[in-house]
């Protein structure tokens, strides 16, 4: 369903692959409308949940189905990039997962648009946000997740720290990793544990592509969203709630498509470690509260936005 003759030229964009997330869907739309996007764009990886359908039925949502292979697509980074290049020239972009929900200075009191009101008069294009795993107390699937419910309500603890950063030369980003999934399960390889950096928000232009999901961008300068001389800029965070109970079926299923990168290493340690009934919960674990619980714990930054 191509609704994309509705788009004004001011308005912000979302972009977001998805295979059989029927259930999450609400709440995500919902979450988003709220913050101020006006137009989502979804590519469909052959749904058969009943997704496809629920998404064609949504007045701001254009949909497109493929059953191409998610892999060779580069993880979906082809099928989006192809999209922004033609929809999204001189608009603000979002691109994220359905289980990430973004956190920005201020967001509790000031709409999106507020903030790249700001980025626009800072001349900044692009703005980053670290991906924090939630994460329930207890078993995974101790706690149902109904359509509509906001996930934070059942996955409400993260790590505060237990992060490390690395410069990343080719590319001029920083790689994070870290949190619960080094942790429980990559203990034992934390250098193979998921990248948690992220450049989800950025003033589109048709010459721009991702490179690696939303982890880097080319042009290169757009992956320059820290302070090389030790002040800080400006950043948001991205709340990431896989971790509920639909996660051991989901894993599950992502193993046996084995189209996730690096052979689905991440899928494959997900395997070994559920049969024993893993628990991220640890004595460590802080409980969400907002935003600014994030910046104090230097999690995020509203940097020089007041």
């Amino acid at each position: 369903m191509d609704r994309t003759d509705q788009i004004r030229a001011d308005d912000l964009l979302l972009f977001c692959t998805q295979r059989n997330e029927r259930i999450r869907l609400p709440y995500f739309l919902d979450y988003y409308r709220k913050m101020g996007i006006c137009h989502f764009f979804f590519v469909d990886n052959d749904s058969d949940d009943g997704s496809l359908d629920y998404l064609a039925e949504q007045p701001d949502v254009s949909v497109w189905h493929t059953k191409a292979s998610y892999k060779r697509s580069r993880f979906g980074v082809d099928w989006l990039n192809s999209l922004q290049m033609r929809y999204a020239h001189g608009h603000w972009v979002l691109t994220v997962d359905p289980d990430e929900f973004l956190v920005f200075p201020f967001c509790d009191t000031r709409p999106l648009r507020a903030l790249t009101d700001w980025l626009d008069a800072s001349s900044i294009k692009s703005f980053s946000a670290m991906l924090l795993d939630m994460y329930p107390k207890g078993r995974l699937d101790d706690q149902p997740y109904q359509a509509g419910q906001d996930p934070m309500e059942i996955a409400c603890w993260f790590d505060s720290g237990n992060y490390t950063i690395s410069p990343n030369p080719q590319f001029t980003n920083l790689w994070i990793q870290g949190g619960p999934r080094a942790r429980v399960f990559f203990a034992d390889a934390p250098a193979k544990a998921p990248a948690l950096n992220k450049v989800p928000l950025v003033k589109w232009d048709k010459r721009y592509v991702y490179v690696s999901s939303t982890h880097m961008l080319l042009p290169r300068g757009l992956n320059q969203v820290y302070d090389q001389w030790g002040g800080e800029k400006a950043s948001g965070v991205l709340l990431h709630a896989k971790f509920i109970d639909t996660f051991g079926a989901k894993a599950k299923e992502e193993l046996e498509r084995n189209q996730h990168y690096a052979g689905s290493v991440e899928y494959k340690a997900y395997a070994a470690q559920m049969n024993d009934d893993p628990q991220l919960w640890c004595k460590w674990s802080e409980r969400y509260i907002n935003w600014r619980q994030l910046e104090i714990l230097g999690l995020m930054s509203k940097g020089n936005w007041a």
